[in-house]
């Protein structure tokens, strides 16, 4: 019986470190939730030497010259009506808080989810480090990405189609 005693401190004590750790995971997702992303490129600034795709889906012929009106298609969203059309111009966040500017009424979504900008003639998506991620085609983004007519973006139960015609 002797031996029980130690061994049930060292569970008590490893599951209230495992209490804190998960506290302070919550907290520091919640603080970046909060606090949005910081890009340090402004939109219309020339890309990183790392980045990938934007360049080479223009130099593809994948993007329209002259006019476009790059917009986005309700498909679904919580407090959205289906076929429901949001111009895309400058840069556009999408997210649940106040200055989001296409407010989404979606659990899932973060406060600053993600940011649609133009690159050039291409809209580029980009996730802000959101909690849940962003979707284009059902991919997880994992950096900025260029936006094709057709293309389906994809935030929690929120689901749009973009259109550049």
């Amino acid at each position: 019986m002797n031996n029980v005693a130690p061994l049930s401190v060292i569970l008590k004590f490893a599951f209230i470190a495992v209490l804190y750790l998960f506290v302070i995971w919550v907290a520091r997702s919640a603080a970046r939730d909060l606090r949005g992303s910081r890009r340090p490129d402004a939109p219309g600034a020339p890309p990183p030497p790392d980045a990938t795709g934007l360049h080479a889906a223009s130099a593809l012929g994948q993007v329209r010259g002259g006019e476009r009106a790059p917009r986005l298609v309700v498909e679904r969203a919580p407090g959205h009506d289906p076929g429901m059309i949001y111009d895309l111009v400058g840069e556009v966040v999408l997210g649940r808080g106040e200055d989001a500017d296409i407010l989404l009424e979606d659990p899932f979504a973060s406060s600053r989810h993600a940011v649609i900008y133009e690159q050039g003639e291409v809209s580029v998506i980009e996730d802000l480090a959101s909690t849940n991620g962003t979707y284009m085609n059902e991919e997880l983004l994992q950096s900025p990405r260029p936006l094709h007519t057709g293309d389906r973006v994809r935030i929690g139960d929120s689901e749009f189609e973009f259109r550049a015609d």
